[in-house]
């Protein structure tokens, strides 16, 4: 079975990771390495993890109780709930499917006297215009913060430039992964210092606790190699159970979401050493193969599904997500085909306040419950893209239950 996801680091890095963590390093150095490395501007900052930064950017923020923050209305759970943890109100902002972006009128819907922020998250890979976006949060007085979890392109970008906040993640599941760690652009000086003194009181990860990560990691890039998780699937499907639970499962016990104690951390200085290294050797050429793979997929499902974002020339295809009218029945067709298939089991919607029940995102809301996650990748031939288009295709387009029992009848 072809795994949704590959992940983007080889045994080499890994065995130098775990070499790190039984040296005595100097975790300093490799801080200020990082960050002149990520930007010469002195206005980088390196975290746990996005959470992490983001958690710490709101505490140095210190905004005041029921303040609101302005989210992209498809999020991650966890970065809304970090919000919510600090007495801050999420408010949604629904998309334009096409390119993800925020739509204007619910930008202008969504604004308040007590909106404080923006929080923009290109997804999938794909970066949009961001123009309107910042003269809308420019135009209100209101930070801009730009999570580009998702939008890794290499080293020549590094955030928007009118952007107050640029964050990004080198996750397990993230481009030039080191499993763990993030970086961040703040581009007010006095925001960065009050970050930064809040931060020198977190404890640090132990070298320890990365090595388990790492080895836990080793193991998870087995369960998803295809042969492997062929196995996994069917010995579960012979059971009548869901094998997406047990992957689900493995994933969070390397990448767990963690409390709010837990996000308080500083990189261990092995983790450090390895995010160094990913940066060091990755080069965005490499990315070329993988757009070529997807805009082959694009061409053959065009016009039977939707991909959001796809419109976006600049995209990198972290993953390839398509909006079908059933998503159990394709996704079940596809696995039997040998295609791994999911819906995004962290991703949800923000929701509306209760007193303003007509910002709820319809748009993000119906994507969503119909979204579905395939693989897309350059290590599938071309004749297995055409053949995913196929079953896709035929899948998306057969009648639902209840359309077939309304032509029954």
């Amino acid at each position: 079975m072809w795994a949704r996801a590959r992940f983007d680091i080889r045994d080499r890095d890994l065995g130098y990771g775990m070499r790190a963590c039984l040296k005595r390093l100097e975790r300093e150095p490799l801080v200020d390495e990082l960050q002149s490395m990520w930007t010469p501007d002195g206005d980088a900052i390196t975290a746990f993890s996005v959470r992490s930064g983001f958690d710490l950017l709101l505490q140095a923020l210190a905004l005041d109780p029921g303040s609101e923050i302005m989210f992209s209305a498809l999020n991650i759970k966890g970065m809304v709930n970090v919000a919510k943890r600090l007495d801050l109100l999420p408010v949604p902002v629904d998309l334009d499917l096409a390119t993800g972006r925020p739509d204007l009128g619910a930008m202008e819907r969504a604004l308040s006297p007590r909106t404080k922020a923006f929080v923009v998250a290109p997804l999938f890979g794909a970066r949009f215009d961001m123009t309107s976006v910042v003269e809308f949060t420019k135009r209100n007085g209101i930070l801009l913060i730009e999570d580009c979890a998702q939008a890794f392109h290499g080293l020549g970008y590094t955030g928007t430039e009118p952007a107050d906040v640029s964050m990004f993640s080198f996750g397990p599941l993230k481009f030039a992964t080191a499993i763990g760690g993030a970086m961040f652009r703040v581009r007010d000086p006095d925001l960065l210092v009050r970050m930064r003194n809040i931060q020198s009181e977190y404890p640090v990860q132990s070298s320890r606790g990365f090595f388990k990560r790492l080895l836990k990691f080793r193991g998870l890039r087995l369960l998803t190699t295809r042969p492997v998780l062929g196995t996994v699937e069917w010995s579960f499907r012979v059971r009548g159970k869901d094998y997406e639970d047990a992957v689900t499962d493995a994933v969070r016990g390397v990448a767990k979401l963690g409390t709010a104690n837990k996000i308080r951390t500083r990189c261990a200085a092995p983790l450090l050493a390895l995010m160094k290294r990913r940066l060091t050797e990755f080069h965005p050429d490499g990315l070329a193969p993988r757009r070529r793979t997807a805009r082959l997929l694009l061409d053959n499902i065009k016009d039977h599904v939707t991909c959001p974002g796809a419109s976006n020339d600049d995209h990198n295809f972290w993953a390839f997500p398509v909006v079908v009218k059933d998503p159990h029945h394709v996704m079940a067709t596809l696995r039997r085909a040998g295609f791994d298939a999911a819906t995004l089991r962290r991703s949800a919607t923000v929701r509306a306040p209760e007193d303003r029940a007509h910002l709820e995102p319809v748009v993000a809301k119906e994507a969503l419950s119909r979204l579905v996650v395939i693989p897309c990748y350059p290590e599938m031939r071309d004749t297995e893209i055409e053949r995913l288009a196929s079953i896709l295709c035929e899948a998306a387009n057969a009648p639902t239950t209840t359309e077939a029992g309304t032509r029954a009848g």
